[in-house]
């Protein structure tokens, strides 16, 4: 694929880029090596405030994963007077006015999973060397999917995976604070807690996808790292899940 090509989608034309029709010929999947984005807006909010590049790796029924690349360029909230998100202290981290601003992802890439209608998508990380650290469960709203992509909401609680198949949750303090700020109500809060037990069943159980080797996966060596388009933020003239 041209580097000019920046978000393709099967069988459809775009403004960025030629569309690429799926390896089976079937419309709707995206082709391995396609790039769309991945985006999340804000809680309780509708602007996207997250929005990565991402390369496609397989896109079918069962999982769409995606590769984001060392040095890719993307979208990060940032507090109104530019200070990192993590840097403010929890209790006013939610609740300071925001932006957003470009930056860059540094370190090693970032293998992307999810399985259609799932409320988490399923990360992996490697130290350098490609030596395998850990997968991350990232609970959200389920992809929907559009021309240019996939749009989430983050609902902050988490859960690390270890490769000796032990795990434990993440981010459980900024969960509550969330709820004390009223990004996140008792429904939705309920609605995250079972999502986080479900994962942990098919974490248990060693379910999909961590059993399907993707630990193993290396990306091709002829891709290059898809760059983010200027209208990253529009807004999708259709929306599946």
């Amino acid at each position: 694929m041209a580097d000019g090509d920046v978000v393709t989608t099967a069988g459809e034309d775009t403004n960025t880029g030629a569309a690429t029709a799926s390896s089976a010929g079937q419309r709707g999947f995206w082709a391995p090596g396609s790039r769309i984005l991945w985006r999340y807006r804000e809680n309780a909010g509708t602007r996207f405030h997250i929005a990565r590049p991402v390369t496609v790796v397989r896109d079918d029924p069962e999982v769409l994963a995606v590769w984001m690349a060392p040095g890719t360029e993307c979208v990060k909230p940032v507090l109104a007077d530019g200070t990192p998100v993590h840097l403010e202290p929890l209790a006013s981290r939610y609740t300071k006015p925001r932006t957003v601003q470009r930056d860059r992802w540094f370190g090693t890439g970032v293998l992307k999973l999810a399985r259609p209608g799932e409320p988490w998508s399923v990360w992996l990380f490697w130290d350098p060397g490609w030596r395998f650290k850990n997968w991350y469960v990232n609970l959200e709203e389920p992809l929907a999917r559009w021309a240019g992509g996939v749009d989430s909401e983050d609902h902050f609680l988490d859960i690390s995976v270890h490769p000796d198949r032990s795990w434990h949750w993440r981010d459980e303090d900024e969960f509550a604070q969330a709820r004390r700020d009223g990004l996140v109500d008792d429904a939705l809060a309920e609605r995250v807690r079972r999502a986080g037990r479900q994962a942990v069943e098919v974490i248990d159980a060693w379910g999909p996808p961590f059993r399907d080797g993707w630990e193993h996966w290396r990306p091709d060596p002829s891709w290059t790292v898809p760059p983010l388009p200027d209208d990253w933020d529009r807004t999708p003239a259709h929306v599946s899940s």
